[in-house]
């Protein structure tokens, strides 16, 4: 394997000498792909996109690249980025889409290759258990539930037989399990070197390993929250790495807009008096009624929660009425807080643990007061056009600053030394038009290529179209979602998922399902977002066979079932964006003003990018089988509605649920023949 090698003399670099025929033997059914990886095929797609990816690595230059599913862009990046990459940094969606490349596809590709790389996995640090924090949560005692108990005593195991920390190797203990929080540490509640277990941190140990690695695979939340946190260890990675991947690269924009943007949350605050209680009474008892302290705090940030209604409300600050009470809510915890921060200050000295609550408190501060005003110098915001907006949830009220554009920001991301950057995925463009992506990330000279999917989705899908449905915004909508549906889900034999665009529709049809499944005697199991985890639901709808998923965005993408147990894929309507959103409104505003309209050039080419993700769910290897029903009727009666058909896959199309009945059932009975 001499010309396939990497170099070797000096493998930060990459090799400058790949031919087109180099990719054409590895992924050749005689390569080494073809003879190691159980099941592979060649596909021109594949390999197309593999020299794409092989030559910006050694021109390090920046490739967009559109893969449609089924393609294998998996293999196609990795094999290029394995061999001639040098110091590669490979970003995904999620940490479960990370962990798969880690534990599964990298392992692979490494095989095959026979490519003498190191790979390691970064998270971020509230995936490490901390040994400080367990060790004061397990002496403090103060755990009230019987199954926070049995939590903590598993956790208490664990620790002892971990090398690496990652909670996602305890299976037992939910990743929602409000235990973790007392149990990892935070940018604010670590003591770094100063902590007496440094030496056995696993947040440091990870970082120590993803330094040393050819290959460092994260996600996308850890890769940009190091602008914002500077907390993740992406900030050392950046300056060695020669080439740097985004799969789910679609996910960037808002991905980025979150960790670009700046956020108090009444919940850092609560945390705060949290912490300055037990270390007051614990290290400087005598200094302070800390009791007395925090209290006023408590209620100033829990007050500020309640001037906004119950259920959750998102509020641009131009649309907080003046005479709010939020605006003298905001002043009386700025007060409370500032009185909170002298005692600290008088105490700090005391203990290393109350000068970082000192630390804390001092920037919250300045957070509360800077908000609303313009980004401060030393802010990655500084001069840039932001939304100052509110979120109030059940419990919490945030206070966000927000960048309309985050392009100069991911621009300065991408100064400096000279590499390659890859993004990808399997819905970058609008009908072959990627000027909607380009445009958002900053991206508009780069080379940006388009590979489609090698399914026959004419002979593997019908796309259905039902007659008769209401215009979305009426009343009855989901009523006549569910009532279209329910002969499509008796013709599928369930195995379904009714993806819808609110929480309050996924509700409002579980009710309506499970009552007609009553009444008509039907046995569909139905599992629904929210009533337990998504992974524990997909085990259960993959382990039903015939079950029926209902859920909203989560469940759009980033999701893979293969064969007969999705066979049906409903989509509820078109997944604009709520038009109340005060960034997205904001956006919108920009855009006018520039004299764009704000519905072309941005709602919709983000809606037929996650309406692709939806429908993407549905056919995922060549033998998948199955319809895609798609109730919107404005996809067919409004002028924009051509722009969305034509972006979506090539499926044979049909308006006639007789048409839809006949498919099932010739789906039925081949399997009965087989």
């Amino acid at each position: 394997m001499t010309e396939l090698s990497p170099s070797t003399a000096n493998p930060s670099v990459a090799d400058t000498h790949i031919h087109d025929a180099d990719i054409e033997r590895l992924f050749g059914s005689s390569g080494q792909l073809g003879s190691a990886v159980s099941g592979y095929r060649p596909r021109h797609a594949q390999i197309e996109m593999a020299k794409a990816v092989a030559q910006a690595i050694v021109g390090q230059t920046c490739l967009i690249a559109e893969a449609g599913t089924g393609t294998g862009k998996t293999f196609a990046y990795l094999a290029p980025a394995l061999l001639w990459g040098g110091k590669v940094i490979v970003s995904t969606g999620t940490k479960n889409l990370q962990d798969q490349l880690f534990l599964r596809d990298i392992p692979a590709i490494r095989l095959a290759l026979g490519a003498p790389v190191s790979v390691a996995l970064l998270k971020g640090r509230a995936n490490y258990l901390c040994h400080f924090h367990l060790e004061r949560t397990q002496q403090n005692g103060r755990l009230t539930s019987r199954e926070d108990v049995s939590y903590l005593r598993d956790i208490s195991r664990f620790i002892k037989t971990t090398k690496s920390g990652d909670k996602a190797e305890l299976s037992q203990v939910p990743e929602t399990a409000l235990i973790w929080n007392l149990v990892t540490s935070t940018k604010e509640n670590c003591l770094g070197s100063e902590c007496q277990y440094y030496q056995d941190c696993f947040v440091m140990k990870a970082r120590k390993e993803a330094q040393k690695a050819d290959v460092v695979v994260v996600n996308h939340h850890l890769f940009f929250a190091d602008v914002a946190l500077k907390d993740t260890g992406i900030a050392e990675l950046l300056p060695s790495a020669n080439t740097v991947i985004f799969d789910e690269a679609h996910q960037l924009p808002d991905t980025a807009t979150l960790f670009f943007g700046e956020t108090i949350s009444t919940s850092q605050l609560l945390e705060l008096c949290r912490d300055v209680l037990a270390e007051g009474l614990s290290h400087a008892r005598d200094g302070a009624e800390w009791a007395k302290l925090v209290v006023p705090v408590e209620k100033a940030a829990r007050d500020l929660r309640l001037c906004f209604p119950p259920e959750q409300v998102k509020l641009s600050l131009p649309q907080i009425a003046p005479s709010s009470d939020f605006f003298p809510a905001l002043e009386t915890l700025k007060e409370k807080l500032a009185t909170l921060l002298a005692t600290l200050e008088k105490q700090a000295e005391r203990a290393e643990t109350i000068e970082l609550c000192r630390q804390r408190a001092l920037e919250l501060s300045d957070q509360l007061d800077g908000w609303g005003k313009d980004a401060p110098a030393n802010s990655a915001l500084l001069g840039q056009e932001c939304v100052m907006w509110v979120e109030a949830y059940s419990s919490s009220l945030q206070l966000h600053r927000t960048p309309l554009s985050i392009a100069p920001i991911f621009d300065k991301q991408r100064e400096g030394s000279a590499r390659a950057w890859i993004f990808t995925s399997a819905t970058l463009a609008v009908k072959n038009d990627f000027s909607h992506y380009t445009s958002q990330m900053g991206l508009a000279d780069e080379t940006a290529l388009s590979w489609p999917s090698p399914f026959d989705y004419a002979k593997q899908g019908i796309l259905y179209i039902p007659t008769g449905m209401p215009e979305p915004r009426q009343g009855t909508y989901m009523d006549a979602v569910v009532d279209a549906a329910l002969p499509v889900l008796i013709a599928s034999g369930g195995r379904a998922f009714l993806l819808c665009t609110t929480l309050r529709a996924v509700r409002h049809s579980a009710e309506r399902l499970r009552a007609e499944f009553e009444q008509r005697g039907l046995t569909f199991p139905l599992f629904v977002q929210g009533e337990s985890g998504r992974t524990e639901l997909l085990d259960k709808f993959r382990q039903a066979g015939n079950g029926i998923l209902i859920g909203s965005q989560s469940f759009w993408e980033g999701i893979d079932v293969r064969g007969e147990a999705l066979s049906l894929v409903v989509i509820d309507k078109l997944p604009f964006a709520p038009p109340d959103d005060p960034v997205l409104s904001a956006r919108i505003n920009a855009m006018e003003r520039l004299g764009k309209n704000g519905f072309v050039h941005h709602q919709l080419p983000e809606a037929i990018i996650n309406l692709k993700q939806g429908a993407g769910r549905l056919i995922r290897d060549e033998t998948d089988r199955g319809v895609l029903m798609l109730c919107d009727p404005r996809i067919l009666s409004k002028p924009y509605g051509a722009r969305v058909w034509q972006s979506m896959p090539p499926f044979t199309r049909t308006r006639d649920l007789a048409v839809v009945e006949d498919f099932f059932r010739l789906l039925k009975a081949e399997k009965q023949e087989n």
